[in-house]
């Protein structure tokens, strides 16, 4: 592949991170402490994400691969993604920030299906050439935290800026510098089925793979907890700088990136998941039983297992469905999966987190303390209770291949 077209893909990844990570790891912070919504309405908001990912990705998906070049819907999505995420910064009450939120991710979220699509398209071997155009976008994420913790913005607007600005330049380089990505031809009429984003369900025919996607949607139930609540959670216990400390966790993801070819050579899928579910469990145990004293190293070892909860569970099953999925199917195939994961999963896990929030809640002479400890330990319970059929139902020796010549 030409490094011009590496550093082009890259630059799409740096700009994609920055307008998901400036606002995603803070906005219950803010939500919260700011605006002073419950832990259900916070919830609530944060499972936009999720209902985007159920609503859009099979539509927009198949919309690239039928009709527009990839790249041109691209550059419309985020020219709306900016413009709402302005009115963001404007709103004060979950009755305004709640439909907002939900537009703006119904804009967004399509394109890391899109994004991950093109740069899979435009690359020989997705196994080996994918994850360092990849790792572009955990360095901008890394920047973005720090810059918000450094200025301790955490529950101000200025992520919600950030964001705007971001999606304003996405939009600019997917029309200028993107790789032309015309839909892929099909001889197939057109049905009911197709419109939907229906085709993508003949590869749950494979019981392997109809094992992984379902694996897939309930992980993302107790992994949500983690998303949703961890920013506030350390804020409240008092860890300075939370969104700056958390970027650790997108620095082990660049090293766990970077190793992750070597992986895919030997390792198999099954094995990488499953390693990925304990991480999750183990990055629950260590955030219940740590402290911001002397218990810091606790929260340091839980955030650097990110690289491995989060490669060994996103993207090697982003690169698994692209190697599983037709051609003319790759990018509805990625909507799938982004609808089984962010989607119902996180749909769930974002509302059962935020009324976890307020179970584990107890407001005595009108102050409100939270039983994180509770929290976390539930998450520990799900994720073991996921992790037992995984190992006995996801057979399947496959490997993350290259493509064939």
């Amino acid at each position: 592949m030409p490094s011009s077209l590496k550093l082009r893909l890259g630059i799409m990844m740096f700009f994609q991170y920055i307008v998901w990570g400036a606002w995603y790891v803070t906005i219950n912070t803010y939500l919260t402490t700011t605006l002073h919504f419950t832990g259900t309405q916070a919830g609530a908001v944060f499972s936009t994400v999720s209902i985007a990912s159920l609503l859009s990705p099979f539509f927009v998906g198949l919309v690239a691969d039928r009709y527009f070049a990839t790249e041109r819907v691209m550059a419309v999505l985020y020219a709306l993604s900016a413009l709402l995420m302005y009115f963001v910064t404007r709103a004060t009450t979950f009755g305004e920030v709640y439909p907002l939120m939900l537009a703006f991710c119904l804009c967004y979220f399509p394109t890391v299906a899109l994004t991950n699509s093109l740069g899979m398209q435009n690359v020989k071997d997705p196994g080996t050439e994918f994850p360092p155009i990849r790792l572009m976008g955990t360095l901008s994420w890394i920047l973005v935290g720090l810059a918000i913790g450094y200025l301790g913005a955490e529950a101000t607007t200025l992520p919600f800026w950030i964001t705007a600005g971001a999606s304003v330049i996405m939009a600019i380089v997917s029309l200028t510098l993107l790789p032309h990505t015309p839909p892929k031809p099909s001889t197939r009429a057109f049905s009911l089925g197709t419109a939907l984003g229906l085709d993508a369900l003949v590869m749950l025919k494979k019981p392997a793979f109809l094992t992984f996607v379902l694996s897939s949607l309930a992980a993302c139930i107790p992994i949500t907890f983690y998303y949703s609540f961890a920013n506030a959670y350390l804020t409240e216990v008092g860890v300075k700088g939370s969104a700056a400390v958390q970027t650790l966790g997108q620095v082990a993801e660049v090293a766990m990136m970077l190793a992750m070819p070597f992986i895919f050579r030997h390792v198999n899928v099954r094995r990488i998941v499953l390693i990925g579910l304990v991480c999750w469990i183990a990055r629950y145990l260590l955030l219940a039983f740590g402290n911001a004293g002397s218990g810091m190293w606790m929260f340091y070892l839980a955030i650097l297992l990110h690289g491995a909860s989060y490669d060994f569970f996103f993207m090697t099953g982003q690169l698994y469905t692209d190697q599983e999925a037709p051609p003319h199917l790759r990018n509805t195939a990625q909507g799938l999966i982004t609808f089984a994961t962010y989607g119902v999963g996180m749909l769930a896990g974002s509302l059962l987190s935020g009324g976890a929030v307020d179970y584990f809640t107890r407001t005595v002479n009108g102050v409100a303390t939270r039983d994180w400890y509770s929290f976390w330990l539930s998450s520990v319970a799900m994720t073991v209770v996921i992790l037992l059929p995984v190992a006995f139902w996801f057979r399947t020796r496959a490997r993350i291949q290259p493509k064939a010549a």
